[in-house]
């Protein structure tokens, strides 16, 4: 009998974890695996009308057809470009502004930090879309209550000339508190003998948070600048809300609306998700190279330390 329940204890402790992990891996099916591979096989064809239009429309196989079309168009690799210029403005303001109030309310010298965490943290609670249409509202002309009193003191800023600097406030008001809140959990994680430790060998707070501090808490800032990037490459709801009172801000300004656009605009499924497929791939090459570069790098440093 015991020889018996010996040999079934193995099924028994795989069985288990099965069936408990058995409704995530049911969902990632469906709402992650499946939408990928109908991407995928929308990519591979594309409508052809006959005659004159007025005839039915063919489906055709088209093979890497819509991946050359997206990649030789100008307007998507503009896109791109808007990404890349993005990044470089919005994550170091973003990263910079987490770290220092995240520093700073870990400091003694912090008072009232869970208020200061609820304020930093509230818009992020705002929906994306209802955000942009705030900031769109105190961005336009003729009923924006912050250009009146600028307007009315004698000065006429066009906020939407380009809407690089709109879209990158908005997303810094959105996601500053958010990985503020990272950062101050990595700060708390920090064992308190080592901060001690620093302010027995007469180390500034400056010195502390810089040379102590930071350091320990490198995995987070990484973990937060990859997620922040993989993030910027989707960028879609700040540009289109504004694409109505932006001129510049085009309906291919980003690859997301450039997708946006060949699927709704010109229902061109077929290059919409090529252009999509293609997007995702250069996230998941970014997180890839991200990712070994960092794991090198501890791993140069915990054989330097041994």
């Amino acid at each position: 009998m015991s020889e018996h329940l010996t040999r079934r204890s193995p099924r028994g402790r795989i069985g288990a974890p099965a069936l408990l992990l058995a409704p995530f891996f049911l969902l990632f099916t469906a709402a992650m695996l499946v939408p990928i591979g109908y991407a995928v096989y929308l990519s591979l064809f594309t409508e052809h009308r006959s005659g004159l239009g007025f005839g039915g429309s063919q489906t055709v196989f088209t093979g890497l057809g819509n991946y050359s079309r997206a990649l030789g168009d100008a307007a998507y690799r503009a896109g791109f470009v808007t990404i890349g210029e993005y990044c470089l403005l919005y994550i170091p303001v973003m990263l910079g502004l987490s770290l220092l109030v995240a520093l700073l309310l870990d400091s003694a010298l912090a008072r009232a930090r869970r208020f200061f965490q609820l304020a930093l943290f509230l818009p992020h609670a705002v929906p994306g879309i209802i955000a942009a249409l705030v900031w769109t509202y105190l961005y336009s002309p003729g009923i924006s209550p912050v250009l009146g009193a600028l307007n009315s003191g004698g000065l006429h800023p066009d906020l939407l000339g380009h809407p690089l600097p709109a879209v990158v406030n908005m997303a810094v008001w959105e996601w500053t508190g958010y990985n503020m809140v990272i950062f101050y959990a990595a700060l708390q994680a920090i064992p308190r003998e080592v901060l001690e430790a620093a302010v027995v060998d007469g180390a500034s707070p400056l010195r502390t948070a810089l040379d102590i501090k930071l350091p320990l808490i490198r995995a987070s800032i990484t973990m937060v600048g990859l997620f922040t990037v993989i993030g910027s490459l989707q960028l879609f709801t700040e540009p289109m809300i504004l694409h109505g009172n932006a001129s510049a801000a085009v309906s291919t300004w980003t690859p997301n609306m450039y997708a946006y656009t060949a699927a709704f605009d010109r229902n061109d499924y077929g290059l919409a998700a090529a252009s999509s497929v293609l997007l995702a791939l250069v996230a998941a090459a970014l997180s890839f190279i991200v990712t070994r570069a960092t794991r090198g790098r501890s791993e140069r440093r915990t054989e330097a330390t041994a």
